[in-house]
């Protein structure tokens, strides 16, 4: 399979779906997340109807994407981005509503403004906690999206697993079954390596 083609053929379909949707959650709960944080009234406000959406399983949800959405590319990488975007967003509020008061109080002495204390120590203080939620929803996109790719897709790794289970094609299905267990393997290692980077400032 993966020397006639076929095998990184529904690889790449599942990266693309995986990779857009984790991509479109990052950069929209990260920000929205630090705006929170930053604003306690916000943050008193909005944790709970949060805390309510997070504990409502991607998975129970998608017949409701699959249904208004339908069941092409735009639904799989809605449902990616729900299933990612509530770990970011979360963790991005933790680590930010739990930076050591004392770093803050430094800043304030040292004259910096709020931006600059934001972005200078706030925000590099909370990159681990944020890297946790991070790291989860790199596994959810990849869980998630193998689930989703079992209903109505003709490519994809679940897809793959699928169709090869019911043809009892069983060598295909454990290949198919292994490469998503590598590719999954790969994603947290290079976050792992992403946040390495990023948090070079600890010990």
């Amino acid at each position: 399979m993966a020397r006639d083609g076929e095998l990184w053929r529904h690889l790449q379909a599942s990266l693309v779906r995986s990779a857009a949707g984790f991509g479109i959650a990052v950069s929209l709960a990260i920000p929205l997340g630090a705006a929170i944080a930053w604003y306690r009234p916000a943050r008193e406000i909005l944790t709970p109807p949060l805390e309510v959406f997070r504990n409502t399983a991607a998975l129970a949800l998608l017949p409701a994407f699959t249904l208004i959405l339908g069941i092409g590319e735009t639904s799989k990488i809605a449902i990616v981005t729900y299933a990612c975007f509530f770990p970011i967003l979360l963790s991005t509020i933790t680590g930010v509503a739990t930076v050591d008061p004392q770093l803050l109080r430094s800043a304030r002495v040292l004259g910096l403004s709020p931006v600059t204390t934001f972005r200078k120590v706030v925000f590099p203080a909370a990159v681990p906690t944020i890297f946790t939620g991070i790291r989860i929803s790199g596994a959810a996109a990849i869980l998630v999206l193998i689930a989703a790719e079992l209903i109505g897709a003709t490519a994809g790794l679940g897809f793959l697993i699928n169709y090869t289970q019911f043809n009892f094609l069983i060598p295909q299905m454990y290949a198919a079954i292994l490469t998503t267990s590598a590719l999954g393997l790969a994603v947290n290692y290079g976050l792992v390596g992403l946040e390495r980077r990023f948090s070079r400032w600890r010990v």
